[in-house]
């Protein structure tokens, strides 16, 4: 058991949140109860997610989306008003990580990412705020053996935009919805760059610019971070720990 602001002042410091000027305030969104027992960690605060922690009693909920986003209307009523009350009618607190999650070099999703896909990456401070990272391969590869290693280790098959016929050196990526970010790739010289999502132009941005875009999946780049911050607390603060994954297609 924890207290449940100290495990949120340690959490604010490990992630540096006071370095990001973010779309969402990062760290307790919803206090709930004041001690931590049973952690529970999704990658957004739906109410399928809010519905399981309840099933399992969890004391606090950990996720990577969370609430209070930036142009969002302020009142909590409909949707909104029916998850927050359902965190508190349940004693569950809600923990939210953006882009402090994206970045840090050890939990954060881009870390997780090119872990779990077998890359020694290294994020790049010198474009887009450090959130793209980046591995100089060994052995140069082939989109296809790129696309089967992503379909394994995320369990769904990427889009693959094709920009050149040459086989890889150097890829990028960068999770979730970093297709924006597809010309900062191309300039910085990587073969392939993947991330979750795709939007019209990036087709003729890949093609245009002769860098491979994959696009993955926002929710299935983005569940390796949230995992590893909350079994990395659970661990420190001997909590009861629990992943729900809720599937969600893009």
């Amino acid at each position: 058991m924890i207290d449940l602001l100290t495990l949120e002042a340690y959490s604010n410091e490990l992630l540096a949140v006071d370095d990001f000027d973010d779309y969402c305030p990062n760290g307790l969104q919803i206090e709930a109860g004041d001690r931590v027992t049973r952690l529970m960690v999704g990658v957004t605060a739906c109410q399928a997610l809010i519905d399981a922690a309840h099933e399992w009693q969890a004391d606090l909920l950990l996720v990577h989306h969370g609430y209070f986003w930036k142009g969002e209307p302020a009142p909590i009523r409909g949707m909104k008003g029916q998850r927050i009350a359902s965190l508190i009618r349940g004693g569950i607190s809600l923990l939210a990580y953006h882009l402090p999650l994206d970045a840090h070099g050890v939990y954060g999703n881009n870390a997780q990412l090119g872990e779990s896909l077998g890359f020694a990456g290294e994020s790049d401070s010198n474009h887009s705020n450090g959130l793209i990272w980046s591995a100089t391969l060994d052995e140069p590869m082939t989109s296809e053996v790129l696309s089967g290693r992503i379909s394994r280790e995320l369990g769904r098959e990427p889009l693959h935009i094709p920009g050149h016929q040459r086989p890889y050196r150097r890829i990028g990526w960068c999770t979730g919805a970093a297709q924006s970010y597809l010309e900062t790739a191309a300039a910085m010289g990587l073969d392939a760059f993947i991330s979750g999502e795709i939007s019209e132009p990036t087709v003729h941005l890949a093609r245009e610019m002769g860098i491979d875009y994959f696009a993955a999946g926002h929710h299935a780049t983005e569940r390796f971070g949230v995992q590893a911050l909350g079994r990395h607390l659970a661990e420190r603060f001997k909590l009861e720990y629990q992943f729900a994954d809720i599937d969600n297609p893009v």
